[in-house]
Order: structure tokens, then sequence, then C-alpha cells
């Protein structure tokens, strides 16, 4: 099927506008810590926005621009038009579209993390391929947003009310499928409360945007209800954090790259070489990828969050695991990259992701042995001889390593590398003078 032209996908825009009564259209676009952005118009105003783009203030954007360079505007993408499905649909109908966020003389602006992504699709789009992914989000539900009291113990629902998580899940899944999301599964994870609904597998851009999506009907699905969902990587000491694994493959003439029948795990040379570059560059992007000072809560041993720079196929302590091949599935091929956490910027952790597989591919990158014994009990002299090293333990040292990639530098281009820095290590001082409750707890009665 031929993919539409931007004037026909304007026009359909346009007719569906009309045809639902949509009185509002949101305009959708995230700042570089990959917060949800979005201001409104009128259906009056939509055949212009489509056109020619909507004027707003990038100055008070996080990582956008300076006050004296602030004026910006919001292109929008006709293919991302949506109805909400929990606003009105009779009458005065709401719809949302993602932007594009350019210069007022038309060109994209650098620090629109869509954009940063685009340019690292066209790389690998230089090269023929297209890259899929199919993030695994997990996240809580707890009473409200002021603290961490369980909706339920474990996976059976068991404190009253017996069904509000499943009930929960179901509506979200349902409203995530009105809106052209694909839900492969939904389902509760090992930590009390906490859940996990896994999208279809698409290409990164329309992925990022609908991990974005999902986020926000999460949570306004738990809101309607009562309660509050969180994507915190580490909400409740002791108990397994959230994570984000993603699937990752890469696709050329419709055909699946990382299939060979006849490589260890039936992948290919070209598979080995992207999972070499993963794991040779994830110290340097995890700053991206785990991007919080909390994000480090749970990236600890024993959580089932992968610390160590290995991969296998059946172990899950690995950072990367390779899903078993199944006869007459060679499209379903894949790698799982499992240290990211659902709190990040999809559209930088895609392209931090997909930059070190192209660099290991450029350059034939070896992969290491897989590791299918379990890493946490071996010795660290082990781990040491196995040459296995660790992920920062700290966003400071994540971000040190940032710092001083190329990589991530030229995925994220200099503008949103530079900002992102900053904000990073201004999160940090912040965090380091603060005076914690454990430190009131543990010394406060002997010191």
């Amino acid at each position: 099927m031929a993919k539409r032209t931007r004037d026909e996908a304007k026009e359909y825009v346009l007719k569906t506008a009309k045809e639902h009564d949509v009185k509002f259209i949101r305009l959708w676009f995230t700042d570089i810590l990959g917060f949800l952005k979005s201001f409104a118009i009128t259906v009056e105003e939509l055949e212009g926005a489509l056109s020619e783009g909507m004027g707003f203030d990038g100055s008070s954007i996080e990582g956008f621009c300076r006050i004296d360079e602030s004026d910006m505007m919001a292109l929008p993408d006709p293919e991302t038009f949506q109805l909400l499905p929990w606003r009105p649909k009779e009458h005065n109908a709401v719809a949302r579209m993602f932007c594009d966020v350019v210069n007022p003389d038309g060109t994209p602006f650098s620090g629109d993390p869509r954009y940063v992504l685009k340019r690292n699709l066209q790389r690998a789009a230089e090269r023929g391929y297209t890259f899929y992914v199919g993030p695994e989000l997990e996240y809580f539900y707890f009473k409200d947003k002021y603290g961490t009291e369980f909706l339920d113990e474990g996976g059976y629902f068991d404190m009253t009310p017996l069904d509000v998580a499943s009930d929960l899940r179901r509506e979200t899944v349902l409203t995530l499928e009105s809106m052209g999301i694909g839900v492969e599964y939904s389902h509760h994870e090992v930590a009390p409360s906490q859940h996990e609904i896994d999208m279809r597998y698409t290409d990164a851009l329309t992925m990022a945007d609908n991990v974005m999506t999902y986020r926000l009907v999460v949570k306004e699905i738990a809101l309607e209800h009562g309660v509050h969902a969180t994507f915190m990587p580490k909400p409740v000491f002791g108990i397994n954090g959230s994570g984000m694994h993603v699937h990752q493959s890469l696709f050329k003439d419709g055909h699946n790259m990382f299939f060979d029948p006849k490589g260890l795990y039936s992948l290919s040379s070209l598979a080995m070489s992207y999972i070499g570059g993963i794991l040779k560059y994830a110290p340097e992007f995890t700053a991206v990828t785990n991007q919080w000072i909390n994000s480090y809560k749970r990236l600890v041993p024993g959580y089932e969050a992968p610390v160590y720079l290995s991969w296998a196929r059946r172990n899950r302590a690995d950072l990367i695991r390779v899903p078993g091949y199944k006869p007459g599935k060679e499209v379903a091929t894949r790698i799982e990259f499992r240290s990211p956490d659902p709190a990040c910027n999809p559209y930088l952790a895609f392209s931090v992701m997909l930059a070190a597989g192209l660099e290991g591919i450029d350059t034939k990158c070896p992969c290491p042995d897989p590791v299918e014994e379990n890493v946490y009990e071996m010795s660290p002299d082990e781990r040491k001889r196995r040459g296995i090293d660790t992920l920062p333990a700290s966003l400071y040292e994540a971000i040190l390593l940032a710092e001083k990639s190329d990589l991530v530098r030229k995925a994220l281009g200099e503008h949103v590398f530079d900002a992102f820095i900053k904000n990073k290590k201004a999160e940090w001082d912040e965090y380091r003078t603060q005076v914690t409750e454990f430190e009131i707890k543990r010394y406060l009665p002997i010191i």
C-alpha cells in the first residue's frame, strides 16, 4: 500500500475533523527530558496549522532555546491525527497531532527530540535499513500520588477492590487500540501493583509517538478511576523497579537483516555486530536511556535489572537477551535490550541505541561470547577474567561517560547534547546536597 502524500493526509485530517465534529486539536511535542508538551487550537485554525504551523514561545520549554531566540513553530504531522477517547465524542470532540518543531523559516529545529530521531533514522535509511522496535513499559498503580500504597499484593489482585487493576489495564488497552496503537500483551508484573502493557512492534518514529501516548493514556485512565499510575523507575525499596525492555531489529527490502538460519541463535553476522555496538557503547549512552537519579536505584544486582555488559538467549540477567527463534517466524528475530527504563525520552533513547548498533555494523564490532551462566553469582575476579564490565552505577557516573562520548554527541546533535548534559548535571548537584530521610534515621541518633 503506497504511503499517502502530506497533502492527502491533510485532506484526510480536515475531512475526519468535520465528520466527528472536532472543535479542539491539541498539538503535542516533547522537551529534551521527554515530557509531553501541548497547546490547543480550534478547528478553524486547523487548515492553516497544517500548512504553516503554529507559533509558540520556545524559551519556556526545557532544553529548547534562549529568550533571545524563542520564536518556534509547531508543524503538525497529519499522520498522527487521533481523537482523544477520554474527551467528549459526540459534540465538540478533541483530537491530537504530534508536531515537528521548526524554526520560523521552516527549517527543522535542532533541539526537537523528534527531529533527533528522524536524523538517526535517516542514517539507517541511507544504508537501506528500517529500524523496528517493540518496547515493554512497566509501571505501578498506587492509591494516590502522595505515597506508594499498593492496589494489590502480587499477581492475583487479592486486596480490595478485587478487580480494580485488571479493569484499569483492560480499559487502557481498549483506549490505546481506539487510538490506532496495537497491543500484544497486558499482564501483572513481578512486584505488587506493578503492570505491563506491550505494544506491537513498529517503526521507531511511530513507536516513540506511541510511547508518549501510552504513558499519557495509562495516567489518564488511572486518574479517571481515582488512582495514580507512575513510570518512576524505582518507587519502592526492596522490590523490582520498572523497566522498558526494547526489542529491536533492522529490516531491508522487507527482509529481517538480523536473521540467518545458519548463525548462532539464528542471528546474522550483522546482528552480531549490532549487539557488539550496543555492548560497547551502552555505558556511554546510559545517561539517555536511564536519565534520572532514581533510574540507578533500579540498576542494581538482584532485581532482574541488568547491570552487566553481557548477552545471552535464555538468561534474563544479561543486558541483551535474544528471544528464541521459531521456524517460520523469521521476521520476529530480534534482540531485547533490557536496561532502559520507562521514564526516558523515547525519541532520544531509540536514537542512541540505533546509533550504537549502526556503529557496531559499520566497524564490524566484535561480539563477545554469550554468557548463559548467572552473571550475578560470578565472583568479581571471574567477571573480570571474562571481560564482563558494568553499566554506570549512578547518574553522575553516567553523565561523565556521556559527556566524553563522540557517539552520544553525534546521535543527539550539539544542541540537545549540550542542553541534556547541562540539565543532568544540575539535577545531580541538587540531589547530592539533599539531606535524606535515610541519613536522618541512621545518623541523627548516633552522631
